[in-house]
Formats: C-alpha cells, sequence, structure tokens
C-alpha cells in the first residue's frame, strides 16, 4: 500500500524538525522544544507525543555518550551511585507520567515549557552560581548525599518530560567538585542516556511510543547531530541559542493561549 501525500508530507516535516532538534543540541541544546510540539502538531496525544519524543532524542543522546567513552571511565566512581539513582528516577518518572490522565497533561503542558524555557534561559548562569567547589576532579570518587538526592529528582523530571535537566546536573556537578567542562560534559550526556534510555522501558509496555514517528525523527536527530557536530558550531554559539529561547518564548505563549483562553 502506497503512502498517502498526507503522511508523506508528515513524515518530510518530522525528519526536517528533527534534523533540526539534532543539530541544535549538539550545539547548544534546546532540541526537545521543536522536536515535541512537532509532534503535537503531528495530532498525537500529549503523552504518546512525550514518550515518543525521548525515544527519538535518546538515540542521539546515546550517540553522543559514546563520544564520551573517556571522560566518564576517570569518572566510572562517582557514576555508579549516581547512574542508579538516575535510572530509579527516570523509571519512577516514566511511571508517574503514564498514570496521569491526558487531560490534566494536557494543561501542565503550557508549565512544563515554561520550566523547561527558564532552565535553557539560566543553564549557563547555574554552574556559575552553585558555589565554588571545594574539591579537586581528582578528588570527586563518591557523590554527596546532596547529589545523590537531586539526582533522583532530575530523574524523575527527565522521565516525565526532561527538557533542561541537563543545566541541572552541570550546576550540581560544580556543587560536587568537578572543574573540567569535558568531564561534566561526559557525566551529564552519560546520565541523561540512562534516564531517557530506562524511560523508554515503561512507554514501551504501556505501547505509548508511536513507532513510526519515532524511526523517523530518530534518523533526522542522528543526522542532525552529525551536521551540528561538523557545520553548526561554526555558527556563534550566542546567536544560536538566542534563536531557540524565541522559539521557545513564542512555543510556551502558543501553548498557554491555546489551553486557557
Amino acid at each position: 500500500m502506497m503512502p498517502t501525500p498526507h503522511l508523506l508530507l508528515t513524515d518530510s516535516l518530522l525528519l526536517l524538525v528533527a534534523i533540526f532538534a539534532g543539530a541544535l543540541n549538539s550545539v547548544a541544546g534546546g532540541g526537545s522544544f521543536l522536536s515535541f510540539p512537532a509532534l503535537l502538531f503531528t495530532g498525537l496525544p500529549p503523552i504518546m507525543a512525550n514518550a515518543t519524543n525521548n525515544a527519538a532524542m535518546w538515540v542521539g543522546t546515546a550517540s553522543s555518550a559514546g563520544g564520551y567513552r573517556e571522560e566518564v571511565a576517570k569518572s566510572r566512581r562517582y557514576l555508579v551511585a549516581v547512574a542508579i539513582v538516575s535510572a530509579v528516577g527516570g523509571i519512577a518518572g516514566a511511571i508517574i507520567l503514564l498514570r496521569t490522565p491526558s487531560s490534566l497533561f494536557t494543561k501542565l503542558i503550557p508549565f512544563l515549557l515554561l520550566v523547561a524555557t527558564l532552565l535553557f534561559i539560566a543553564g549557563p548562569l547555574l554552574p556559575r552560581y552553585a558555589g565554588k567547589p571545594k574539591l579537586s576532579h581528582h578528588d570527586v570518587d563518591r557523590p554527596s548525599p546532596r547529589a545523590i538526592i537531586g539526582q533522583l529528582a532530575v530523574g524523575i523530571y527527565g522521565g516525565y518530560f526532561g527538557a533542561g535537566m541537563g543545566f541541572v546536573m552541570l550546576a550540581m556537578l560544580v556543587l560536587e567538585g568537578f572543574e573540567n567542562i569535558h568531564d561534566m560534559n561526559g557525566i551529564k550526556t552519560f546520565l541523561s542516556a540512562i534516564i531517557n534510555g530506562v524511560a523508554l522501558i515503561p512507554f514501551i509496555i504501556a505501547r505509548a511510543i508511536a513507532w513510526p514517528e519515532a524511526i523517523v525523527m530518530s534518523l533526522g536527530a542522528m543526522l542532525g547531530g552529525y551536521l551540528g557536530a561538523r557545520v553548526a558550531r561554526r555558527l556563534p554559539s550566542q546567536a544560536v541559542r538566542r534563536g531557540v529561547i524565541v522559539i521557545a518564548c513564542v512555543l510556551t505563549a502558543y501553548f498557554f493561549y491555546k489551553t486557557f483562553a
């Protein structure tokens, strides 16, 4: 059976959006500000759109985590405990999402986008104002109780929605005493891949993922991530961030209007 013109157009748009989202994630973050609304605009129910977006973007995150193998290996002692609580939080967040009534989640979308937008805007400032590290990187072998609790909360948020969680993790790593930005990015990407990856388990069991859309967008995210690494990094990062902020603000305002007008 030949695909209809409407289906071809929808898939083409999702692929294009995913390419841009993957490129943004590799340069400045914020790809979900494009990919999640795009899935909503195709007519997917909100919870299914969120689960599908998680599945699609996880592919790019997992690929990026592989590129930080050396940084992750250096931090393996620290990562053991935080990886476990990240996984627990990711599964818990996904289960909470699946048990949230669709009507309630629809009303929460504008507020979730607002939180993610604020995290994205404040992201570069969070590590700066988190406090001065008291330890060198080589002294950070075990996470503090504060980091364990914080990472559990990040995992729950990541499994439930997740946009902007990387900035919170960077701030927590500064508080823990990490100083090398490459090490911190490696840990952040690794933990993000775990959170999004384990969240797939409840989503798959509940059949909450629209696989045709997820496959199309995952291919676009991988291609966009590659293009972002090769081309988009030549663009001024601040200009890219400003563009993402404008898009995020417009979409947040749109969903507030659509939900409560």
